[in-house]
């Protein structure tokens, strides 16, 4: 399992690139960036060098805290996966291809796709001194044109991306990813309702392309939960005082909400349920909201059950976890 925090070398390449650079400014840009992207915006917006670093000193923290755990969560049920290479799809300053070099020692060669070529000259340069990520490969313009260009990748990952598409693009991307993925594909996106729906959509047109899903959900049927309700989880990170300065925000750490699809060429061998929310610890018993083989369940674990008990206290949001639904 990986840590949600940056590793020490991209801070360090982060860091470097602060140095002269006028953190207000920065905060200025990174909040109008962020506007533009909630009005429907996408990455178009990031037309400069100081935007791209605006932009990546803002949300790399949290989008790799959230590409680590949906890593971990396919590595805790399929621990012989070991990709030797990577298509990151909409890789923007290559946030999910520093969190999948953590993850995995055994890519070898990296794959970036994005559009946008102020992105990918950030990517570069912040991968320039690494030991893993310095002789990755960018291709810049329009990923789903360089998806059919590209070659097919043992792992590809696309995080915070489908969000800037139409629907009938998002279902060409998502052909187009599995296509080229050799073994499995993890898409993030934000912990919203509409991210959700557009993980539900993938996960449904991927599962009936000869997809199986290896998280977070423990079966590969239609999703049991109805709305309002809605399938995400919650990765907290430390905020450096540059990134607290950067995010105009006092508190030291940050909640990143998010939902991934970890799809796999080959059904999981033993599935284990997922935690859908954070347990209730009360008097007599744990009770915790589980998402089992059989659809959502409301797991009460006794005090008295020592054992069981015990295991109950270590359960967090989004774990995989044993239980008896």
């Amino acid at each position: 399992m990986i840590s949600p925090t940056l590793p020490a070398e991209l801070k360090a390449a982060l860091d470097g690139k602060l140095q002269g650079f006028s953190r207000t400014d920065a905060a200025q840009r990174s909040s109008q960036i962020s506007n533009r992207y909630r009005a429907g915006g996408n990455s178009g917006a990031i037309k400069s060098d100081a935007d791209a670093l605006a932009y990546a000193l803002a949300r790399m923290p949290a989008t790799y805290a959230a590409v680590a755990a949906s890593l971990n969560a396919l590595i805790e049920i399929m621990p012989e996966l070991a990709p030797e290479s990577l298509l990151d799809v909409g890789a923007g300053p290559g946030t999910a291809s520093w969190a999948a070099a953590e993850a995995f020692p055994s890519l070898e060669s990296f794959t970036l796709l994005d559009a946008n070529t102020t992105l990918s000259r950030l990517a570069l340069e912040l991968a320039h001194d690494s030991t893993r990520l310095a002789d990755c490969r960018y291709l810049p313009g329009d990923a789903g044109t360089n998806l059919t260009e590209a070659s097919p990748a043992d792992l590809v990952v696309a995080s915070y991306l489908i969000g800037e598409l139409s629907e009938s693009d998002q279902r060409a991307l998502a052909d187009a990813m599995w296509a080229k993925a050799r073994h499995a594909l993890v898409v993030i996106e934000p912990g919203t309702p509409a991210g959700y729906a557009r993980i539900l959509a993938l996960r449904e047109r991927l599962i009936a392309a000869g997809a199986h899903v290896a998280a977070p959900c423990p079966h590969d049927k239609p999703c049991p939960l109805t709305p309002p309700d809605w399938c995400h989880f919650n990765q907290r990170l430390p905020r450096s005082q540059a990134h607290r300065q950067i995010k105009g925000a006092d508190v030291p750490f940050e909640d990143e909400r998010f939902i991934y699809v970890a799809l796999t060429r080959t059904p999981v061998a033993a599935q284990r349920s997922r935690v859908l929310a954070p347990p209730a610890t009360g008097k007599a018993e744990i009770t915790a909201k589980l998402c089992t083989e059989d659809g959502v369940a409301l797991a009460k674990v006794p005090r008295r059950d020592k054992a069981a008990y015990a295991d109950a206290r270590r359960w967090r949001w989004g774990d995989a976890v044993l239980s008896e639904s």
